[in-house]
């Protein structure tokens, strides 16, 4: 085997963890972030940097980065049916989230203004949304994997001083959520977990006051199939309106139905199996919810669409709904 070939392959392998962290942030969807960081390996393999003495992380940190934000542009001009959400992956609940140093060694303090926890939940990648490509990638680096200025330039390919403009208008583009901002801390963790049990035996129960009054009187559900299952096309607003629909549905759900709590994007959230379905409806989809600071379910995302739940296992714990 040639000898560029070895080292390449011995980088690729050495930071392929970052590069999906990194490819998950910039696109949303696990899925993408499997291929794109697969892409960067073949690139790499094809066309390896001249000079393979040096640290290869910038390189390939500077490939994916590349062909992800080239993913994004892309993503954007297409059509998409319906509301569109990230794809939920696990996060353990017994090990820590792994800090930035761990990831990047040397880079930085480690000091960004969002963890590495916190910039997977569903708020915080819905946010990003806002973002255009190159500002998404800048916020990462700089304010998630707390690259300084300089590096951020070098993996971009741009100057300092355009970075930094960049960088103002990406966190201008995340004041609002900066408004309403809430990390996925134990504390919020222990309350969703108790806010998700509740909600659950409403609903068993059929008692759309009982939902109805542990929803915000703004709540809105979004559900996500990408056209692939029926589902609503368009957020549905109002706690009334949200409570009906969702008794509704857990109504029509079949006896078989298999409930699991699992964390999430760093909070608990729903995990339904339906082992028996008819054509064209969707055997599994996940439901997360975000909440107010009173403790009521300001919004909830259901996810059915089939690649994006490619991240999760089936499970062997789920009881019976």
């Amino acid at each position: 085997m040639p000898a560029a070939t070895i080292a390449v392959d011995a980088a690729f392998r050495a930071h392929e963890r970052l590069l999906w962290q990194l490819c998950y942030r910039m696109t949303g969807i696990a899925a993408d972030a499997d291929d794109l960081v697969q892409e960067t390996f073949v690139r790499a393999m094809e066309r390896p940097p001249s000079r393979l003495g040096d640290d290869l992380r910038p390189w390939l940190v500077r490939v994916a980065l590349n062909l992800a934000r080239d993913f994004l542009r892309r993503r954007r001009r297409r059509a998409y049916v319906g509301p569109w959400l990230p794809s939920p992956i696990e996060t353990p609940d017994d090990e820590p989230a792994p800090a930035v140093e761990a990831l990047l060694p040397g880079a930085g303090t480690t000091e960004g203004r969002y963890d590495l926890l916190e910039s997977v939940s569903f708020a915080f990648l819905l946010a990003l949304e806002a973002l255009t490509p190159q500002q998404r990638a800048v916020l990462l680096l700089r304010d998630v994997f707390d690259y300084s200025a300089r590096d951020a330039a070098e993996a971009l390919g741009l100057s300092e001083a355009n970075v930094r403009v960049v960088h103002l208008r990406a966190r201008r583009a995340m004041a609002a959520y900066d408004r309403r901002r809430r990390p996925p801390t134990r504390a919020l963790q222990d309350a969703t977990r108790r806010a998700l049990a509740t909600f659950t035996e409403a609903l068993r129960g059929g008692d759309v006051a009982a939902v109805e009054a542990l929803l915000a009187d703004d709540v809105r559900q979004v559900s996500d199939s990408g056209g692939e299952f029926p589902a609503a096309r368009r957020p549905i607003l109002g706690r009334r309106r949200v409570a009906r629909y969702l008794v509704g549905l857990a109504g029509k759900l079949p006896g078989d139905a298999r409930l699991d709590v699992r964390l999430l994007n760093g909070l608990p959230a729903l995990v339904f199996e339906l082992p028996h379905v008819p054509d064209r409806q969707a055997a599994r989809l996940t439901v997360q919810v975000e909440l107010t600071p009173d403790g009521r379910v300001g919004a909830l995302y259901a996810v059915l669409a089939s690649r994006k739940l490619t991240a999760l296992a089936v499970s062997s714990t789920a009881g019976t709904f």
